[in-house]
């Protein structure tokens, strides 16, 4: 059923792809809500340079391969021109897993695989055009929360966690990167992350991680014994948890929408001691995470999140903040930092 033609104008956007039925079928899906209108599409990336600055949409749609020009071409120019937010559409094969990471380094906000019937995409549209428009709006105090904004002396009992984990979703890569990269490949904790992608994006992410950070970054499989000095990402469509200091991935039981989920792996680092655990939310649209930081807290974990201005999308920092768990709400570009200066490595 559509939904209700709401009262404000709705979100125009791009559909650039070569293929006519696929702007055929992400158009009929993206006018299916009528929060959303398609103004236009491209079939290629020139066209889609040339259109993005006749019409100024509010958000676009990316192929990736594409004749003339590709979408990571169109992408570098549309970002060099404009503040419209790019989410990539992708082939879910090997090739195009490591082109669509490219095209999250590059700036792109998400992407959705061709394959997977444009899950979310409706969701995913909103929020970064929401994140969008909210930069763009005069600076005003950030909402209330009750957790410190910045850097506080550690706990004692935390002062040498011996786990890390990190939480991520939409512009959680180029996060990700910032936090690691600040880190000595003599690291002496392991570090678990969920960041939400489907099948295949994860390995090509934490092979790009591994190559850029003096740690070295692997996608987790299961039984994987977990070392100090290794990043381990949950592969994408599974469920990632941390059971006796060892990796173990199942598939999917219903747990939650996000497979990994940052609730599915918090929830199992609580189980392991939670007052060794550094707990780090990063960049997202949602909630996924606030529940299972706020029973790392509990038990005794100390908590970042990310900050609203350097978020892509401050969902899920914010409901870790808001739900007063989070000790410091931290810019990206100081949580590396401030990881090495909680295990004396400042």
């Amino acid at each position: 059923m559509l939904k209700q033609q709401p009262a404000t104008a709705p979100i125009r956007v791009l559909v650039v792809d070569d293929s006519s039925f696929m702007r055929n079928a992400i158009t009929r899906h993206i006018q299916r809500d009528a929060r959303f209108r398609v103004i236009d599409t491209a079939t290629n990336g020139r066209e889609a340079i040339a259109k993005a600055e006749q019409h100024k949409p509010d958000v676009i749609t990316m192929d990736v391969e594409m004749p003339e020009m590709n979408g990571i071409d169109a992408l570098k120019q549309i970002i060099a021109k404009s503040s419209i937010p790019v989410i990539m559409v992708s082939s879910q094969t090997e090739a195009g897993a490591k082109t669509t990471i490219q095209a999250l380094q590059l700036g792109a906000m998400d992407f959705i695989p061709k394959a997977g019937g444009f899950e979310q995409l409706h969701e995913k549209l909103h929020a970064v055009v929401g994140a969008t428009r909210a930069r763009s709006r005069p600076q005003v105090a950030p909402p209330p929360v009750t957790a410190p904004r910045r850097a506080l002396p550690m706990r004692v009992r935390v002062s040498k966690p011996n786990l890390v984990v990190i939480g991520s979703s939409t512009g959680g890569p180029r996060a990700l990167c910032q936090v690691l990269e600040a880190l000595p490949k003599n690291f002496p904790a392991p570090i678990v992350i969920a960041q939400h992608m489907p099948p295949q994006f994860t390995a090509a992410m934490a092979k790009w991680l591994s190559d850029v950070c003096a740690i070295k970054v692997v996608e987790a499989s299961d039984d994987m014994t977990l070392q100090p000095g290794v990043a381990y990402v949950g592969p994408g469509g599974m469920q990632f948890r941390v059971v006796n200091g060892k990796a173990k991935i199942a598939a999917a039981q219903g747990e939650s929408l996000y497979k990994p989920s940052v609730d599915v792996l918090a929830d199992s680092a609580a189980g392991s001691g939670s007052a060794n655990v550094l707990a780090i939310m990063l960049t997202g649209m949602g909630n996924d995470g606030s529940k299972g930081f706020a029973k790392l807290k509990d038990g005794g974990a100390y908590v970042m999140a990310q900050d609203q201005a350097t978020s892509s999308v401050w969902g899920m920092p914010r409901a870790v903040a808001e739900s007063g768990c989070a000790d410091e709400i931290l810019p990206v570009g100081e949580i590396g930092k401030r990881i090495k200066a909680v295990f004396g490595l400042a």
